[in-house]
């Protein structure tokens, strides 16, 4: 799904809906249909393709501030630890309070790095000059133009044929 302007609404490369979601945006006339599946879906009185690529038909602003999100610190992150810098897949990440909630730290961009596992329960409770585990970037509020930026660095992993012309529309062309 594409905003008006013909870019993805997410961070991530792609915004994805269920086609179920696509099929309902198409007969509320929300969308325009840019590119369509092999397959259908059938109702007793109609056969419609279904869609592959939509985009909607008003544009939605982009939020200025990103939304504090565990996906958005992941992204912000490049889903690395900040302690190691071993990179992981998302379901395989924490996020650590730089200065524990225990110590009266708080869930904000400036408190929470991205972390593994491992070094999570290592740090524990104890402040990094305690333990010796410092992050490797002090961590910040980061824009939504940086999280986008972020994103096409993590392609999804499929990527259907109808899709190809619509993403990184403005990435720089091979000479």
């Amino acid at each position: 799904m594409l905003n008006a302007d013909f870019r993805p609404l997410s961070y991530f490369p792609l915004s994805v809906w269920a086609w179920q979601d696509a099929v309902k945006a198409v007969f509320l006339d929300r969308v325009s249909v840019l590119n369509e599946y092999e397959a259908e879906v059938r109702s007793p009185s109609l056969v419609m393709r279904l869609p592959s690529v939509i985009a909607l038909k008003d544009y939605v602003p982009a939020a200025r501030k990103p939304a504090f999100t565990r996906f958005n610190v992941f992204l912000r992150d490049a889903f690395a630890c900040q302690y190691c810098g071993e990179r992981q897949p998302a379901q395989d990440l924490t996020f650590d309070h730089v200065v524990p909630r225990s110590r009266g730290g708080r869930t904000t961009w400036e408190n929470v790095v991205t972390a593994c596992g491992g070094c999570n329960l290592r740090k524990g409770s104890r402040l990094p000059r305690e333990c010796h585990m410092f992050p490797r970037q002090r961590p910040y509020q980061p824009s939504s133009w940086e999280l986008q930026e972020n994103g096409r660095a993590f392609p999804p992993n499929y990527l259907h044929e109808s899709w190809r012309d619509y993403l990184y529309w403005d990435a720089e062309l091979e000479s």
